[in-house]
């Protein structure tokens, strides 16, 4: 275990920086997530496609309401699920594509299914932090404003694929846990805990206190990937598109590196950097 100090390390100079019955309902997470449309007043946000309703289904900290399929989406759906979910799955409202068209957003591509469950609760950072703290090389990742639903939807399931503990982003300027983000995800947001906070950079000096070394990607970071020492307990830190980290979150990670690029292409998409950086962080462990 690291502790919390912030002495250089060989090799980094620059070193300072979730069945049948559904269970109680969960609080909402992070406000009206945009790109969802209930179906009443009382009925949750309408998640689609196979993977992401599969996931759903399977998480008991997701209440479902109403599932809902076209006959061809139902028994794609029976092929992907396991167990006593099947029988739920068996029991879908069957509607026409045409009708599934129409009761949810314009160009969804809902393969056939759709699930109205209520949002996920949003875990608290210190809860997160202190089951992540228990593994002496646990990854956590930190975006820093990075609003696109579709990347942010890629990241958790990258996330969730390399074993990261936990995903933080922020309560403003970042998207909310919709159906476009959940369907981008593949499922991977019922499987990966997201945590919302008021402050990236105070959340980020609590992981630091908690062991974790935080390390941010930029274009300009000093070293590479492969070239730093990337052991024990990491917060990757990414930021947006175009911007990049901003100066608070920048100073407030340890160490910057960057994904090499050969020229003239200086730089990756969010999403495909941190599919990258999750890769090589997974690899050492």
């Amino acid at each position: 275990m690291r502790g919390r100090k912030r002495t250089p390390r060989a090799g980094l100079a620059g070193w300072r920086d979730r069945g049948p019955t559904a269970p109680p309902p969960a609080g909402h997470r992070g406000g009206s997530p945009a790109g969802h449309r209930p179906s009443s007043p009382t009925g949750g946000p309408w998640l689609y496609g196979l993977h992401a309703v599969a996931a759903a289904l399977a998480n008991p900290r997701r209440r479902s309401r109403r599932l809902i399929a076209t006959r061809e989406g139902r028994d794609a759906l029976s092929q992907t699920v396991a167990g006593k979910l099947s029988a739920r799955v068996t029991g879908a409202e069957i509607l026409d594509r045409s009708d599934l068209d129409r009761l949810l957003p314009p160009g969804a591509v809902h393969q056939g299914v759709a699930l109205e469950a209520d949002p996920l609760p949003d875990p608290p950072l210190d809860q997160v932090l202190a089951e992540a703290a228990a593994q002496t090389d646990a990854i956590i990742v930190a975006l820093d404003q990075v609003t696109d639903p579709h990347n942010v939807g890629a990241i958790l399931r990258s996330a969730a694929a390399f074993g990261a503990a936990a995903v933080i982003m922020p309560e403003r300027h970042a998207p909310g846990l919709s159906a476009v983000l959940a369907k981008a995800a593949s499922g991977a947001a019922d499987l990966i805990p997201v945590v919302r906070v008021v402050n990236l950079a105070r959340a980020l000096r609590d992981a630091r206190d908690a062991g974790f070394w935080c390390v941010g990607l930029a274009a300009d970071g000093g070293q590479t990937l492969a070239q730093a020492d990337l052991t024990g307990r990491i917060a990757l830190v990414l930021g947006a598109e175009g911007s990049g980290l901003r100066r608070l979150t920048r100073e407030t990670c340890d160490i910057t590196l960057r994904v090499p690029t050969r020229p003239p292409l200086t730089s990756l998409n969010v999403s495909n950097a941190a599919a990258v950086a999750l890769y090589e962080l997974a690899r050492r462990r």
